[in-house]
């Protein structure tokens, strides 16, 4: 069966294209959890030869998107309410270290040209998130929080967060878009954040993410157990 919203990709880069494309349909819940596919599923729909498409389905497996069913094929990973606390606490304990260590050494080593960047960034996802655009804060949140802990430096750190916010949106788009409207619903701190760390408040900074991810899990813990959908 064709996966909704895909289209033929270039020849170039094959694999990371691949990776993406489907991290998309993931992200998006057009590939939702549970969904069970082959390689040769994957192959025709995107009209490439299946090594490509292998070699993207275990790259989605090493970040924990997909699981590999033996004799099967593969599988989106089917992530818990009690996997989405342990990411948020994870998230948490890992950027107040950040914040807490970093932020001075961060303010020294940014550039104006990355100040400039996240301060967009944080305009484009605060823009979508009070507008309820679900689809489009998707995107434009994980490039910010890319971006602004990028500032760090640090490589590993950069990876793993990211790791844990894409499989965070990966558990709550599906409830999420139950809900007829999300204006004024979702966390729109962004803007607040990127002044609190540009002026070098670690505090503030520490506060405002608590404060995201606390309103994230009320949030979500609202919708799984079937309240608070309008």
């Amino acid at each position: 069966m064709p996966v909704p919203g895909t289209s033929p990709v270039k020849r170039n880069t094959l694999r990371q294209q691949i990776a993406e494309a489907l991290c998309d349909e993931v992200l998006a819940g057009r590939l939702p959890a549970g969904r069970q596919f082959t390689v040769k599923e994957m192959a025709d729909q995107y009209g490439v030869s299946a090594t490509p498409v292998r070699e993207a389905l275990l790259d989605l497996c090493s970040q924990g998107l997909l699981d590999v069913e033996e004799h099967r094929g593969f599988k989106v990973h089917e992530f818990t309410f009690e996997d989405f606390r342990h990411m948020l606490n994870a998230r948490n304990m890992v950027v107040e270290g950040v914040f807490r260590q970093c932020v001075e050494d961060t303010l020294r080593s940014m550039t104006p040209q990355a100040l400039a960047s996240v301060r967009r960034r944080a305009d484009e996802a605060e823009r979508a998130a009070r507008s309820g655009d679900l689809d489009i804060l998707i995107g434009y949140d994980l490039r910010f929080w890319r971006e602004l802990c990028g500032l760090v430096g640090n490589p590993y750190i950069l990876d793993f967060l990211q790791r844990l916010r894409v499989q965070s949106w990966v558990f709550t788009v599906p409830y999420l878009r139950r809900v007829p409207d999300l204006r004024g619903q979702l966390w729109a701190g962004h803007g607040e954040l990127t002044a609190a760390v540009t002026r070098g408040d670690a505090e503030a900074s520490e506060r405002l993410i608590a404060a995201y991810n606390a309103h994230s899990l009320a949030l979500i813990e609202r919708l799984v157990t079937g309240g608070g959908k309008g």
